[in-house]
């Protein structure tokens, strides 16, 4: 569904778990996530470092949205 998204003219980010899946799928914009079951969250922290977690993922993701890309892109820390 991303590479469709994308060949409409509206840009993605998938933030994923598995990075290799997003690169099979043709993901071109990809945030790595935390883990499966919390991807975008780790329960065993405190709640307010678990948002900064949050939102640093986020902001990892607006920043991606906002790149020009030439083909897939993984965006790391």
């Amino acid at each position: 569904m991303v590479k469709e998204i994308e060949r409409a003219g509206i840009p993605v980010v998938h933030i994923c778990t598995v990075v290799p899946i997003s690169l099979t799928v043709g993901a071109n914009r990809i945030v790595p996530a935390i883990a499966i079951p919390h991807p975008l969250g780790n329960p065993a922290l405190e709640p307010a470092e678990e948002k900064k977690l949050r939102r640093k993922i986020v902001e990892k993701a607006l920043k991606a949205l906002s790149t020009e890309v030439e083909g897939q892109t993984v965006f790391e820390n």
